[in-house]
């Protein structure tokens, strides 16, 4: 790792106001303001949930296995009482194969490659105490030895198939609150020193020789708080949880980094609360969006909430993203010589962008080419033209559709120095958002004059010719967009027939359009960047003109850093960490233009 001399010597620069030129780091003096400055990296402060994919059987009471948001293995759950296992790849749930019994209110242990599946209820006898264990070796599960002592609602520590412990539980024949711990080895178990305070329902995080245990209930009525430490021999108490809680779930590494989840909390409440555990202390973070209980798995900085009850949310899923993360931000980058809003825009990156056609007004024909720091004017459009679909990059472009006000099916495409004219939209209209290459686009929604004026037509151009392909689901206009290719986009928010603002997003796989996780402002006239699994939708109208930035993971949205100014019937293109944003209306048309950069850096004062 280089050295602070290494990389800005040992001068301190002095500055009137910020320096320009500063580099991660590096401190300067600011002569207006009197105060020594410094870069800082820009990452976030506390976690956070956002929306994971759907299982596809809805389910409570299951187990869970996996190391990350990304790689998780669910299992068993009710109702009905299921066998099935599903496994996440970060975006969808595949099912793979069944337990070898049906399971529900059982302990989950391990990855998604190599997990234990451990006691739970006997839904054929309801009095018997589970203590099968069945082994997940990436393919199948296997039966292996059974439990000691068999119970339900236990908690559980572990790293794969080879190693694990339970603890707590159930005995459902008895009605007894068990604080028994026992450990696998891969082929056995056995018992070890008792938990302090005997409870069902808890939650848990760790491995099998340094794990931790908070909530739960302690007799039939009663939600705790407490917290014991485990470190291989012995069980000790620790801080309590903020919040007293049952039915909760717990994901973590070790005794000294766990995060708890969810629950039901006094009197009878459904729970979102969420606290991270550092070894010392719980303290309170974001909440779930769900509640109630809840499994999940995963580490303190990556975790999965699934399996969620009542009814509702059963097929819900929730990923944890902890703080530390790198955030993107937006700083001002040069001005265009035109001012102008729906424009067209194509780009690579924040320092690579071209902006063509808009209204000014009047309607322009004007293209300028954006090297990161200065907007140059080069060979215009071949027509006037506005609120025209565009995709591409700075080099080779595609302007699609548009009005002058007249709605026109034109489509030209730039090859880095001039605009040819190539075949037309077989259906004219404007409003319509493009996304793709040059020689792979998509034009999709529009409005012209024909009723019912407004539609969900799609048209794919692989560099010669359109043709019509699937309709979106719901018709509308002056949406967002996002994508590599004819074969693989994403369309977000719009007008739709009556003209209320959208926040519907749906997904393109090059036949289809689904409906997916909805943006969490709906809006219009915002642009958008990036890929259909990988992408940024920024600015519109909502309907006041809204400096919004929400980030898209595949799955769903999440705020990020706004714009630094509001403005709608803006253009922008690039990727989900480089982008630029130019061009649009505030009060007026403007000429301005923003850079998006993940990540990014934020200035400090020396005392911050």
């Amino acid at each position: 790792m280089a050295t602070y001399k290494e990389k800005v010597g040992t001068a301190v620069v002095n500055y009137a106001g910020n320096y320009p030129g500063a580099v991660e780091g590096e401190l300067w003096y600011d002569s207006t303001n009197k105060d020594f400055k410094y870069l800082y990296p820009n990452i976030s402060s506390a976690g956070s949930w956002r929306s994971g994919g759907n299982l596809n059987t809805g389910r409570h009471n299951a187990g869970a296995a996996g190391v990350d948001q990304n790689a998780v293995l669910i299992f068993g759950g009710t109702p009905p009482v299921t066998a099935k296992t599903e496994s996440y790849d970060g975006t969808s749930w595949t099912e793979v194969n069944d337990l070898q019994a049906i399971s529900t209110e059982s302990a989950g242990i391990g990855t998604q490659t190599s997990a234990l599946n451990v006691g739970g209820g006997d839904p054929g006898s309801p009095s018997v105490p589970g203590v099968k264990t069945e082994s997940w070796n990436g393919t199948n599960w296997t039966e292996v030895n059974d439990l000691s002592d068999g119970r339900q609602l236990m908690g559980r520590a572990g790293t794969d198939n080879t190693s694990g412990l339970v603890f707590g539980g159930l005995h459902p024949s008895s009605g007894s609150f068990k604080a028994t711990t026992e450990e696998w080895n891969g082929t056995n178990w056995t018992e070890k020193n008792d938990l302090n305070t005997g409870r069902r329902q808890l939650g848990s995080g760790g491995v099998y020789n340094s794990a931790l245990a908070f909530g739960g209930l302690t007799n039939p009525t009663t939600r705790t708080n407490i917290t014991e430490s485990w470190n291989g021999t012995n069980w000790t108490e620790v801080a309590d949880l903020n919040t007293s809680r049952y039915q909760l779930a717990g994901s973590g590494t070790s005794n000294t980094s766990a995060l708890a989840f969810g629950g039901n909390k006094p009197p009878n409440t459904a729970a979102s609360e969420t606290e991270l555990w550092n070894g010392t202390s719980w303290s309170e973070q974001n909440d779930l969006a769900n509640s109630g209980e809840v499994s999940g798995t995963g580490s303190t900085s990556s975790s999965m909430a699934v399996s969620f009850t009542p009814s509702p949310a059963r097929s819900s899923s929730e990923e944890w993203t902890g703080a530390g993360q790198a955030l993107g931000a937006w700083s001002t980058g040069g001005t265009m010589n035109t001012a102008r809003e729906g424009l067209g825009g194509a780009s690579t990156s924040r320092d690579a962008a071209l902006a063509f056609g808009g209204e000014a007004p009047p309607y322009t024909a004007a293209t300028e080419s954006y090297n990161g720091t200065n907007w140059t004017e080069v060979n215009d459009l071949n027509a006037n033209n506005g609120f025209m679909g565009s995709a591409g990059i700075q080099t080779a472009a595609i302007s699609m559709g548009g009005q002058t006000p007249g709605f026109k099916t034109d489509t030209e495409t730039w090859n880095g120095t001039n605009w040819t004219e190539v075949n037309n939209l077989n259906t004219a209209g404007s409003q319509g958002v493009g996304v793709g290459t040059y020689t792979s686009a998509l034009y999709v929604g529009r409005h012209n004059s024909v009723s019912p004026q407004v539609y969900g037509i799609t048209e794919s151009w692989n560099g010669t010719n359109w043709t019509e392909l699937n309709d979106l689901n719901t018709t509308r206009r002056r949406s967002g967009g996002a994508g590599a290719s004819n074969t693989a986009a994403i369309v977000a928010g719009g007008l739709d027939t009556g003209s209320a603002q959208d926040a519907l997003t749906e997904l393109w796989n090059g036949t289809n359009w689904t409906e997916v996780n909805d943006l969490n402002t709906a809006r219009s006239q915002l642009a958008g960047a990036g890929t259909s699994t990988e992408g940024l939708m920024f600015g519109g109208s909502a309907p006041s003109v809204t400096a919004v930035t929400e980030d898209w993971n595949g799955v769903s949205w999440a705020e990020t850093s706004d714009l630094n100014t509001a403005r709608t019937l803006l253009a922008g293109n690039g990727t989900y960490s480089s982008t630029a944003a130019f061009g649009g209306e505030t009060t007026a048309a403007t000429a301005a233009t923003e850079e998006w950069s993940v990540p990014s850096n934020v200035i400090k004062v020396l005392t911050d």
